[in-house]
């Protein structure tokens, strides 16, 4: 979570003392009290925070710019330290924090040529983040691959061998302590780290901090004129020296004021201080509290019915972030009137525009969901905002939202997945049914909209699990997603998110007693694993799905955890264990009469057998597959296991025997058609006359299998 910047995102002062250019009630799109079409939040004057400028905290800036000049305590005889320098800013939340933290990092940006890499470590609902997830967000803006399933001390241990040798800045927001920054620090002295905290760094030494109190007066009357304008602040200068002070010198409050103030031009200066001392106060309120909570329930009680409720309700959004499209879904209205609420809430300072990766800039009216601007609630409003969310709404109406929402976002996913097949494809033709506003203009931005919404989409999934009542929507969802992920993505690059759907899957199949989404989620967690290496832990887990799969005697998955067993044996060097689950498999599709397959089986145990040495055993299961492949008719596979016979007669000693099993091989190769196969075979045939002393034909058979390899590059 992020505070509201100190004047980062300010808006545009009024340019006379009386009324805007519209009045509070005449900008269309909004809400009225009815929920029907447009009653706006704030007049049409009152635009957005601009991302420029900044107010006070000179002498904070100073600091820490001394500080980074300053030689560390590790440093000796001019030498560099071992790791990067840390600089701390504390201070409460809506002490404006981040935007220091901000101004200070758009400063620095230019000597460190390798970027700026940010990360939060506190969710939104003020949990602490999960350091593994935002290490590995962390490496893919680095271009750096982790294997899926990684465990939180690989990913970091990743992160910090990536950066050395690096000169990037690293910004580290709302950390909850020194057990979630010291994982992430690097082992590179020139990279310099940025860490926003409340309290200190216990334990990292060296820490720089510097300690936010409340802005200068100076500061504060600034903020406040940029938002309501400077003629009313300084036609009654003491009166807003009292707003200043009432609001603790804490931007974020200061903020709230003044956009407060511009909604309202025929309001003076003296109403906004009687209109703040007016707020009551819960008695068990800290002081230091005190200021932003009046501010912000003076913003939250100005705002009409079905306003005030969106703004309690997209607590709810995933990871923090709310589109017209969540606020739709959350609140039952249209997506117009959401996009409205949602820019007039950032015009009050209730809302900032999240990050962007966007080569232009959202529009709130675009029909794209892909071009739509995502807001963040400021996180020192979040728990405010979620406090009032508790006294207003029932649990029930809560689901009924987070449904809804999580019922939007499934529709969105399979519109975002059909843009990926065919243009007459069905499911194109399917989605060309749907509302606009469902609808992607183009491939391009059915991908970018799942790339600007992979965080949030994966947490929707989170939540929808976590949730409990919601486990047959909760399965759409993932099934949505994961199908969206492998046709935009393929399976290699969408393998860690992959990883992290099929882990909830697994969460919901236990819960919910069901053995064969267990065993698919098993097996596919099980593949993930093997590809990372994690061996015992993929063994473990097909053995849990043979088990499930077993109990609900579902063949397919049987099969394919008992060759999956094999596989993993295989992988390990144990053939005798390989052999033998591939003999399971093999049963299996015997019993089936799967041809294929069980040819497949009768390969891959004379392949077992093979490696350890094992000649009969070998050739007794290839000739088998051979006889199998003729049975359905696979010539291919029929030359390939016939030639898998040859090599074993060959390592077997039976070099004569080997050579008329090659020829045969060749033979069947050729009425295959397979070029490739038949050029190995002639190349294998040439080593087995050499060894039986017969060059001249040697070069004959090596000349023919060299060209047949040439023509076939070709």
């Amino acid at each position: 979570m992020t505070d509201q910047a100190v004047g980062g995102e300010h808006l545009p002062p009024e340019t006379a003392d009386g009324p805007a250019t519209a009045a509070p009630g005449q900008r269309a799109a909004g809400f009225r009290q009815d929920g029907a079409t447009a009653r706006p939040l704030v007049p049409a004057a009152v635009t957005a925070p601009s991302a420029t400028g900044f107010a006070g905290r000179r002498r904070e800036l100073k600091a820490l710019h001394a500080d980074i000049a300053r030689a560390g305590l590790d440093t000796l005889s001019g030498r560099k330290g071992a790791r990067s320098r840390v600089l701390l800013i504390a201070g409460r939340p809506g002490s404006g924090r981040t935007a220091l933290a901000e101004e200070l990092l758009r400063e620095l940006a230019d000597h460190h040529p390798d970027g700026v890499l940010r990360a939060t470590l506190t969710g939104p609902g003020g949990e602490p983040a999960d350091l593994g997830r935002a290490a590995r967000d962390l490496l893919a803006v680095l271009g750096v691959d982790a294997p899926p399933g990684a465990a939180e001390d690989e990913l970091t241990e990743l992160l910090r061998g990536a950066l050395a040798g690096r000169r990037a800045l690293l910004f580290l927001d709302d950390a909850r302590g020194a057990e979630q920054v010291e994982p992430l620090l690097p082992d590179a002295p020139d990279c310099l780290v940025v860490v926003v905290s409340q309290g200190p760094l216990t334990g990292i030494p060296d820490v720089r901090p510097c300690a936010l109190g409340g802005l200068d007066s100076v500061a504060c009357v600034e903020i406040l004129s940029r938002y309501a304008g400077p003629i009313r602040i300084t036609v009654d200068p003491r009166t807003a020296d009292s707003v200043a002070e009432e609001c603790g010198g804490q931007p974020a409050a200061l903020v709230l004021a003044g956009a407060w103030l511009a909604a309202r031009p025929k309001s003076s200066v003296a109403d906004l201080l009687q209109a703040l001392h007016a707020v009551p106060l819960p008695p068990d309120l800290p002081t230091g509290a005190r200021p932003l909570f009046r501010a912000f329930r003076l913003a939250y009680e100005a705002l009409p019915a079905p306003a005030a409720r969106i703004l309690r309700l997209i607590t709810l959004a995933p990871a923090g972030l709310v589109d017209a499209h969540i606020a739709s879904a959350l609140a039952g209205c249209s997506v117009a009137a959401a996009a409205t609420t949602l820019g007039d809430f950032a015009a009050l300072g209730l809302l900032r525009p999240a990050a962007t990766e966007d080569d232009g800039a959202p529009v709130a009216s675009a029909p794209d969901p892909a071009l739509r601007p995502q807001y963040r609630l400021p996180g020192c409003l979040d728990p405010l905002a979620r406090e009032l969310l508790r006294e207003h709404e029932r649990p029930a109406d809560v689901q009924l939202a987070r449904a809804r929402m999580l019922e939007r976002t499934v529709r969105l996913l399979q519109s975002c997945r059909a843009m990926g097949e065919p243009a007459d494809s069905p499911a194109r033709q399917k989605v060309a049914g749907l509302p606009r506003s469902l609808r992607f203009s183009s491939r391009g931005a059915a991908a970018h909209w799942l790339r600007s919404r992979r965080g949030a989409l994966l947490d929707a999934a989170r939540i929808a699990v976590a949730d409990g009542e919601l486990d047959t929507l909760d399965r759409r969802l993932m099934a949505a997603l994961t199908r969206t992920l492998l046709a935009h993505q393929g399976p290699e690059a969408a393998a860690p998110d992959l990883y992290a759907l099929h882990g909830l899957v697994l969460q919901v199949a236990e819960r919910r007693g069901l053995p064969r989404e267990k065993a698919a989620a098993l097996l596919n967690l099980a593949d993930l694993d093997g590809q990372a290496g994690r061996t015992a832990q993929a063994l473990t887990r097909y053995r849990g799905a043979l088990e499930a799969a077993r109990s609900v005697q579902d063949p397919v998955a049987t099969g394919r955890a008992l060759e999956s067993l094999g596989g993993t044996y295989t992988e390990l060097g144990d053939w005798q264990r390989a052999a033998d689950w591939y003999g399971r498999a093999l049963e299996l599709r015997l019993a089936r009469d799967e041809g294929g397959d069980a040819a497949r089986l009768h390969g891959r145990i004379g392949g077992a057998h093979t490696y350890a040495g094992r000649w009969g055993e070998a050739l007794k299961a290839w000739r088998a597959a051979v006889g199998t492949y003729r049975r359905i008719g696979d010539v291919a596979g029929q030359a390939r296991a016939t030639g898998e016979v040859a090599r074993v007669q060959e390592y077997a000693g039976r070099p004569e025997d080997a050579l008329r099993t090659c020829l045969e091989a060749l033979d069947i190769a050729r009425k295959a058609g397979d070029g490739r196969l038949e050029a190995a075979l002639q190349l294998r045939i040439a080593d087995t006359l050499e060894r039986l002393g017969d060059p001249a034909a040697a070069r004959l058979h090596r000349a023919v299998g060299e060209r047949l390899l040439e023509d076939h590059s070709k």
